[in-house]
């Protein structure tokens, strides 16, 4: 099968290419920017175009007929390359119908990760512990990872542990042998008119799912019968001493991971398991180190920044550092819709000095009808008062660059927040990278 991809460098789609390549498909796709992932396609003997054109896909078509094309969620639907895989006959679907029709072909157990936050690192933790323990196993994480491939299959392997994500409903595409719900928290208003919508995505999710494990505040949220069979509601939080892992949000995570594996394998080992996740070596842009004391982090809402700033605080606990924030707020809609719900509020308490660049915009922002967009100050004056005080608007520039230079040389944490391009940015003052 010769399959193109879409936006190939994405979190969702990289993954996607790795699996087809494992697989013995013929890949190949186009991306807007170079990317981790491009470049570990790339050197797997991926061809990339990066323009999105229907001229060169034209081209590619010609040489190499295309069976399956697979597009992301944010290109347009007058996109040039859809507009000619449709009038061309070529099979068009977003990655998860693919994924479906593949989990059910090669007839894997399919163990999910859902969840408004922690998807990613839930879904790593349960790889890294598979990898570990030597079990073979075949996934889909959306991040570069330390250990391996972001995407792999593995013809021997019984289960395929993927990162299901409910934008655009995709994750009710599966039905799980067994699901995590991480957390819960109301996003994607573009694609979720009301946070009622969101909830039943996430029943609807459940009740597709052979067993699912979650915390009660999760189950509270979506009104779940504590005499559920199908559900194993988790209480409480977990103390360093139970898994010793940085940040109360990670253990949490860890102890999510630890149940499932408890009903999923045979040789279930509790000790051996708690010290495979105290080994856990992270993925790429979560409280990923850099250099010496800066962080790069994806947290673009405030469950998540909270979640980081928890584990910076932990890290600091010993040497009494300063901890810096540095952060890029994602998607004006989303912005909208956060100060709707309260703001940012304490999300970035424990931070010493917070720098605010302007929200990166995406194209559902730049519409007529999109909101006006909020500025940096806006929204720092949903921060409670007392964070106000330590919180500026900055740009992403030289001038922002040096100030984090500065903080770094009186041996600061600083740590780099944002979905948007602050990361790639952050990477090109530090490697030059592409």
């Amino acid at each position: 099968m010769n399959i193109f991809i879409s936006g190939i460098g994405g979190a969702g789609l990289g993954p996607l290419a790795e699996i087809a390549l494992d697989a013995g498909f013929s890949v190949a796709g186009s991306e807007l920017q170079h990317t981790l992932q491009t470049d570990e396609l790339e050197q797997r003997g991926v061809k990339i175009f990066y323009e999105q054109t229907a001229e060169n896909l034209a081209r590619y078509h010609a040489e190499k007929p295309i069976d399956w094309f697979i597009y992301t969620g944010a290109l347009a639907d007058d996109a040039p390359e859809l507009a000619f895989a449709r009038e061309n006959g070529i099979r068009a679907s977003k990655r998860d119908e693919f994924l479906a029709e593949f989990i059910k072909e090669k007839n894997l157990q399919l163990l999910a990760v859902a969840g408004t936050h922690g998807k990613t690192t839930t879904t790593a933790m349960l790889v890294w512990v598979f990898h570990q323990l030597g079990h073979p196993v075949s996934y889909s994480v959306g991040a570069t990872l330390p250990f391996g491939a972001s995407g792999n299959y593995d013809p021997t392997a019984r289960f395929f542990v993927y990162e299901a994500d409910e934008y655009d409903r995709n994750f009710l595409q599966f039905s799980p042998a067994r699901s995590l719900i991480v957390s819960l928290d109301y996003d994607h208003a573009d694609v979720y008119k009301t946070k009622e919508d969101y909830n039943d995505a996430f029943r609807q999710f459940i009740d597709q799912s052979g067993q699912t494990i979650l915390w009660r505040t999760a189950a509270e949220q979506l009104e779940l019968e504590s005499t559920d069979e199908n559900s194993t509601i988790l209480d409480g939080k977990v103390p360093r001493d139970e898994i010793n892992l940085v940040g109360g949000t990670m253990r949490m995570n860890a102890k999510l991971v630890l149940e499932m594996l408890r009903e999923v394998l045979d040789d279930f080992n509790e000790a051996e398991i708690k010290k495979i996740l105290a080994d856990f070596p992270g993925t790429s842009r979560r409280f990923e180190k850099l250099f010496d004391n800066l962080y790069t982090d994806y947290a673009h809402a405030p469950a998540e920044i909270a979640a980081t700033l928890e584990r910076a605080r932990e890290t600091v606990q010993e040497t009494g550092q300063k901890i810096v924030a540095v952060y890029q707020p994602h998607q004006n809609l989303r912005q909208t819709e956060i100060a709707k719900e309260g703001g940012y509020s304490d999300s970035f308490n424990g931070a010493d000095k917070i720098y605010w660049v302007p929200t990166y915009l995406v194209r559902g922002d730049l519409v007529e009808s999109a909101p006006a967009v909020l500025s940096s100050n806006d929204l720092i004056k949903t921060l409670s008062e007392s964070v106000q005080e330590v919180a500026k608007s900055a740009e992403l520039d030289d001038n922002l660059w040096k100030v984090i230079q500065e903080h770094l040389a009186n041996n600061d944490l600083v740590i780099i927040m944002g979905a948007g391009p602050i990361d790639n940015w952050l990477r090109d003052k530090l490697f030059g990278q592409k």
